[in-house]
């Protein structure tokens, strides 16, 4: 049966260029792969031209295809291959860089984006106990579906994207970089993608080569869990410059440059739903999450892994992904909170700190001030517990519900203080 469905509905040309902009806006934001409304790919059977004129048709009549169900996306950033042309099955043969599962529900109007490290522990046929990124040379996204399926309970894997890292770098040059502050100096030889990495700490436009370079860097204490909240980092800017309506002009070009690096089963029909599905979106409906675990000891393996956390994994596929029982958020759980000061108020931090004691909550540290401060106070939910961020929301009185695994890594919460709270008398 098909995940899709034809509607009548014609919109005009104004809410054409909103559910564009939207659909790129958000879809892109979900991850570094999901070029799915970007990059418009076409069906390998359709000649260049014939894809042209039916891309074309598209935005002269509208996105008249909807999802009817919730459906599952498998993303899939796939490591440079030497010597392979663009466009070539070559191309996509690498280990995957990057890999994320999107939940597209039409119901509740929402788009939850699940990170898998790639130096996530699984089983994989004929390999073994290994990492998950070795999946994809071995079998393709046939092989890496069913990895993703065994390690996550169960999911269904709908649909599969794949694209080079030539993609990324691609995209950021064509909208003209994006605005992101390096949080410290990143120096370091990655020999095996040929790339040097030489950034400097402080706010700064990242072009196509300086963006790959921040996503990829991993020599420090995070290694590859650092690297996936800098990927979040780089996605939350490039939605940002995506949804300027001055963006709107550059999408044909965009459109043509990136087919060569795209490799996927959605059809150009199925493609059209996705976009129609971002009307409905707002930032608020678009979660992202970290598949919950710890890295390995030094003397547990030869090599180092993320060991995933099965009742945090059940908790996340269950609130995130309607899969399985899962555990519910828990009240008396342990919750770990931690507080950073990004406002012009040094007490700040001590002063929240003391609140949230008062209103029961034991496991709170401090981390210190960031450097730059911010308007709005953020709730990040790091490690999926949405009720208990609302619950926290509630005691203060403020801020933003941001699901995202860009707070602290050993945190469950993460509260950011913006000046909105700062200069409030707690």
């Amino acid at each position: 049966m098909s995940i899709f469905k034809k509607t009548l509905r014609r919109p005009s040309i104004t809410l054409l260029t909103k559910s564009a902009v939207l659909g790129l806006g958000i879809i892109v934001t979900a991850s570094l792969g999901a070029f799915i409304a970007v990059t418009i790919p076409l069906p390998g059977t359709v000649a260049p031209r014939e894809g042209q004129r039916l891309l074309g048709d598209l935005f002269k009549n509208g996105f008249r295809y909807q999802v009817k169900r919730p459906i599952n996306i498998l993303v899939m950033g796939i490591d440079r291959v030497p010597e392979a042309q663009p466009g070539s099955d070559a191309m996509f043969s690498g280990n995957s860089d990057s890999l994320l599962l999107l939940h597209l529900d039409p119901n509740q109007r929402s788009l939850n984006v699940l990170s898998v490290p790639r130096d996530t522990q699984v089983e994989i046929p004929t390999l073994g106990l290994t990492k998950i990124n070795q999946a994809n040379p071995s079998g393709g996204p046939a092989l890496t579906g069913k990895v993703i399926a065994d390690t996550l309970g169960g999911v269904k894997i709908d649909r599969y994207v794949r694209f080079s890292t030539d993609a990324f770098r691609e995209l950021i040059d064509r909208v003209g970089g994006i605005e992101v502050n390096v949080p410290t100096d990143m120096v370091y030889e990655d020999k095996t993608q040929k790339l040097n990495i030489d950034l400097k700490r402080g706010p700064q436009t990242l072009n196509g080569d300086k963006a790959e370079q921040f996503a990829r860097f991993r020599n420090d204490n995070l290694g590859d869990i650092g690297r996936v909240q800098r990927q979040q980092i780089l996605l939350k800017a490039l939605r940002e410059k995506l949804s300027s309506p001055l963006m709107l002009p550059r999408i044909p070009g965009i459109v043509q440059g990136m087919q060569q690096y795209i490799d996927t089963n959605l059809t150009l029909e199925e493609t059209s739903a996705l976009l129609n599905h971002g009307l409905g979106l707002d930032q608020k409906t678009v979660k992202m999450v970290l598949l919950p675990g710890r890295f390995s000891g030094p003397k547990e393996f030869q090599g180092s892994y993320w060991i995933l956390d099965p009742d945090g994994r059940d908790r996340i596929m269950k609130d995130y992904f309607d899969v399985g029982a899962g555990q519910a958020d828990s009240a008396t759980a342990p919750l770990r909170i931690v507080i950073q000061n990004a406002s012009s108020n040094p007490d700040a931090a001590q002063n929240l700190a003391m609140q949230l004691s008062k209103a029961g909550y034991e496991n709170v540290s401090i981390l210190d001030d960031r450097p730059e401060t911010q308007t709005q106070t953020q709730i990040i939910v790091q490690g999926g517990q949405s009720q208990a961020a609302a619950a926290i929301q509630h005691v203060i009185g403020i801020g933003i519900l941001e699901t995202s695994s860009t707070g602290e890594l050993e945190s469950d919460i993460t509260l950011r203080i913006g000046n909105d709270l700062g200069r409030q008398k707690l």
